[in-house]
């Protein structure tokens, strides 16, 4: 389970990432080539934000079925010192 879940955090910062690089190009693309270019980069940006925010689902989800089914529990400071 700890793999899989750094597995869905690598994929989240590298969807991120990507948006971010997709966004420089298109703010450069804008300024100095056409409407064309920077309309497929921009989308190519809305769809690695969109990937980002399904791995952001996706993990959420399995994290919560994870705790549900007993394969995962919670942790932390005890109620009672």
């Amino acid at each position: 389970m700890k793999y899989l879940v750094i597995a869905a955090f690598v994929a989240i910062i590298g969807s991120l990432g990507t948006a971010l690089v997709f966004m420089m190009r298109a703010g450069k693309s804008a300024a100095e080539a056409s409407e064309q270019t920077s309309s497929a980069a921009s989308k190519r940006m809305a769809r690695a934000l969109a990937f980002r925010v399904g791995f952001s689902v996706l993990l959420f989800v399995v994290v919560l079925i994870s705790y549900w089914m007993g394969w995962i529990q919670p942790t932390g400071l005890p109620a009672n010192p």
